[in-house]
């Protein structure tokens, strides 16, 4: 047995050994060179393992890694660091979707009028050359802007009377010593040295809260020919922690104020929750100062002056009586329908369904005539009604 098998693999070893013998050169040095880039494949695959796929990854490979600058870039935004003011990748797009969303443009003319209201008030609060500025009004979440404000600062929460809500106003560090310089006397030019970690002083304190009560009464009437309101201090914070006034996902109108002394000054931002604006809503939405929806004077009083020129039929109902269908049916000509009625009895006069008043019949010349007995009847509905059904469906809508 042994012999014979030992027969067949020297067969089949010189089967082979002719096979390749019968081969031709050019086939032979095709196979070497696919031998030679599989093996040069192999090679780059395993560097590819051991170097983390990044050299390979970089050339030929989809499947790239990201570095943490790369992943900012992208996001807008780094993990330990939100910035507000940039306005790139994601953060771009979301805060667009929220501006769009809620654009208020009777908002941007109050604020322009503020500007001009703190301009000429801060001029006469610190008797020097104060220049405001707008910077930008946009709407945020409210829990990243706590989030974003540099301290040290001053965070002010005041509440709007009228619309029983609350708002805040915040004052940056450079600003809080500008005018601290500019009030007692500082010089000019000189930047402020800033002491971390000290907090500020009684005299900081009730200087800037000044301040504040300036920008609070020129914001009162920038909005009162809006709506009447009175912002009123309630607290002053340095720690965001224990000035908020809304939940940490609640939208906001942020507004950023400027104010600049020629060598010096700050910002000042207010935010408004949108909860706080909420009551003055339908009036935010105007495109201009005055704009009204659905009701115009002038069609009003055309409306009023067609209606008393317009031309109505009115009928005179004598008599009306329910009868069954089957008597009606057995009516032949020559039947007589009494009337439940006597002479002197009343006609009704009517506008299709509605009655409008009652009168006696007679005859003027060859006509049959009704004398009026009583008073036109008023509908019930009044013009009062509509605007008092008006003014709930703004409020529901507001809800």
């Amino acid at each position: 047995m042994a012999s014979k098998e030992q027969m067949d693999q020297d067969a089949i070893a010189a089967q082979w050994e002719a096979s390749l013998d019968s081969e031709d050169p050019a086939e032979a040095a095709e196979a070497a060179a696919a031998n030679e880039l599989s093996e040069s494949m192999a090679l780059q695959w395993a560097a590819m393992v051991e170097d983390g796929g990044r050299d390979f990854g970089n050339k030929n490979s989809g499947e790239r890694v990201l570095s943490q600058e790369e992943i900012d870039n992208l996001l807008g935004f780094s993990v330990g660091d939100v910035n507000l003011d940039d306005n790139s990748g994601i953060r771009a797009i979301i805060d667009s979707a929220m501006v769009s969303y809620e654009r208020l443009p009777m908002l941007e003319i109050v604020f322009d009028r503020l500007v001009r209201l703190m301009t000429t008030s801060l001029r006469n609060f610190t008797s020097d050359n104060v220049e405001v500025s707008l910077d930008r009004i946009t709407s945020v979440r409210f829990g990243d802007y706590m989030n974003s404000i540099p301290l040290p600062a001053v965070l002010s929460v005041f509440k709007a009377e009228e619309w029983e809500n609350f708002g805040l106003a915040t004052v940056d560090s450079s600003l809080i010593y500008s005018i601290i310089d500019v009030l007692l006397g500082g010089r000019r030019g000189q930047t402020s040295l800033r002491i971390e970690g000290r907090p500020y002083t009684t005299i900081e304190t009730n200087l800037v809260k000044r301040l504040v009560e300036v920008i609070l009464a020129d914001a009162e009437q920038a909005f009162r020919p809006l709506s009447p309101v009175t912002f009123s201090i309630d607290r002053l914070e340095t720690n965001p922690r224990f000035a908020a006034i809304s939940r940490p996902a609640n939208a906001a109108i942020l507004v950023r104020l400027r104010i600049d002394m020629e060598d010096r000054g700050g910002i000042v931002e207010l935010l408004l929750p949108y909860a706080t604006i909420e009551p003055i809503r339908p009036v935010l939405l105007q495109m201009f100062m005055g704009e009204k929806f659905g009701r115009d004077p002038i069609w009003e009083g055309h409306f009023a002056t067609e209606v008393s020129q317009a031309e109505i039929s009115v009928d005179a109902v004598l008599y009306e009586a329910d009868i069954p269908l089957k008597q009606l049916m057995k009516l032949k000509v020559g039947d007589t329908l009494p009337l439940e009625m006597r002479p002197e009895a009343l006609v009704q006069v009517r506008c299709g369904n509605v009655l409008l008043t009652e009168g006696r019949m007679g005859r003027v010349g060859d006509r049959v005539a009704i004398r009026v007995t009583k008073q036109l009847r008023k509908p019930n509905t009044t013009f009062a009604m509509f605007e008092k059904a008006d003014e709930q469906t703004k409020l529901m809508e507001a809800q």
